[in-house]
């Protein structure tokens, strides 16, 4: 739905040129012109006082769905490297794409990056869109805008998922306004109705209290962004082929109005909670600050990292790199254990993925048993002991069994 100046109304008052917080509008001969910075928020049209703006389709038109096809993945990629939650959404999309009968098309940007088109193909990419451009090679929100909203606009996909990162969350509110649909930020989880494949986009809402399911009826494409780790990742399969487009890229410096001066890296997460296997996680339960050395020390026995409540973050009993939930980081791990966590739902949504949830907590009511695989009802400081214990004696059978297996070998 773009936005156009009636040359018969216009009297070039300026009004409209100082709304716009965008810098989209010229004044060409003493008439209003629309740049291609427009994002068709509407503000010059609420500033006009002549009727001369106004949106080139009425405010009730509804687009022709049918154009739209196929499902594209926003490939994010810092150092001409993949990032995970790409990986994550090339093999949701995949079943996505399988579910309504398309295509699943990945989108990648940046500058020599040939490379990466392959790698897309192999995780389950059908057709890859590759954009390179010297503009490309480092992210700014109008240069990446700007090429992704005209390929979308030119080629209307049905479903556009990009990850919800600093890159993601700043860039696809940006898209969804140029190309005039809806976003659902922050997915949980996705899924196709039955009856007419619409995509179901679900969320926390209400700070987290309820989980709410969006679809976007009337607009195309249906855009959504997705937490990382909350997806599984695609499989590579060097045997697979698929298509590269090499999409002819219209940038100019002029496009772009941030200058990339210098990349300084931050240093990296103390804990990688997205990517740990086992994660041991304490909560209020702990009581005091001083839990949470027990809580390593069950993590270290497992091979795991230590996870916290926000509860236990906000009393500054451990840092919020270690959080997991809404306000933290959503984990997928082979193994949670919940250590004297309630189960408050703003946590449940960052961690209710893990394959196996063991939770420990002396209130049987918790809500955190109606997710746990097992439950252990006691007080985690005679629980916790006990385990490690029983761990020990595990393995002390096991290099006692092995010492007999070597010895009637010999």
């Amino acid at each position: 739905m773009a936005i156009i100046v009636l040359e018969d109304k216009c009297i070039g008052c300026k009004l409209c040129l100082k709304a716009c917080p965008f810098d989209a509008i010229d004044m060409v001969e003493k008439k209003a012109v629309i740049n291609d910075k427009c994002v068709a928020c509407g503000a010059c049209i609420d500033a006009c006082k002549f009727d001369a703006i106004l949106r080139e389709e009425g405010e009730g038109s509804e687009k022709d769905l049918s154009a739209y096809k196929n499902v594209w993945v926003f490939v994010e990629q810092r150092e001409n490297k993949i990032m995970p939650v790409a990986i994550e959404l090339l093999g949701e999309g995949k079943r996505l794409a399988k579910e309504i009968g398309v295509e699943l098309c990945a989108v990648v940007l940046g500058e020599n990056i040939s490379d990466l088109a392959k790698e897309c193909i192999a995780y389950g990419a059908d057709k890859v869109y590759l954009a390179q451009h010297s503009l490309l090679k480092n992210f700014t929100t109008d240069g990446y805008t700007k090429v992704i909203s005209e390929m979308i606009q030119a080629e209307k996909p049905e479903i556009v998922l990009l990850g919800a990162t600093h890159i993601g969350r700043d860039l696809a509110p940006r898209i969804a306004a140029r190309v005039d649909t809806g976003l659902t930020a922050d997915c949980t989880k996705l899924e196709i109705d039955p009856e007419d494949k619409k995509l179901l986009q679900t969320r926390p809402a209400f700070g987290g209290n309820i989980m709410a399911t969006i679809v976007c009826t009337k607009h195309r494409p249906q855009m959504a962004t997705v937490r990382p780790g909350v997806m599984d990742k695609a499989v590579a399969d060097g045997k697979r082929s698929g298509k590269i487009i090499d999409v002819a890229v219209n940038l100019d410096k002029e496009d772009i109005r941030t200058q990339v001066i210098k990349t300084v890296k931050a240093d990296k997460a103390v804990v990688a909670l997205e990517e740990a296997e086992v994660i041991v996680a304490g909560g209020r339960g702990l009581g005091k600050a001083e839990g949470f050395q027990l809580i390593q020390q069950l993590a270290d026995r497992l091979g795991g990292v230590v996870g916290a409540s926000r509860a236990t973050v906000d009393a500054g009993w451990i840092s919020h790199d270690h959080q997991v939930g809404q306000t933290g980081k959503t984990v997928k791990p082979r193994i949670y254990v919940a250590c004297g966590i309630s189960g408050a739902i703003q946590h449940m949504a960052g961690m209710q993925g893990a394959d196996v949830i063991i939770a420990i907590n002396k209130n049987p009511d918790a809500p955190i048993f109606s997710i746990a695989d097992y439950g252990i009802v006691g007080d985690l400081y005679e629980v916790i002991p006990a385990l490690i214990d029983a761990l020990d004696r595990v393995d002390d059978i096991v290099k006692a069994m092995k010492e007999v297996a070597a010895t009637t070998q010999l």
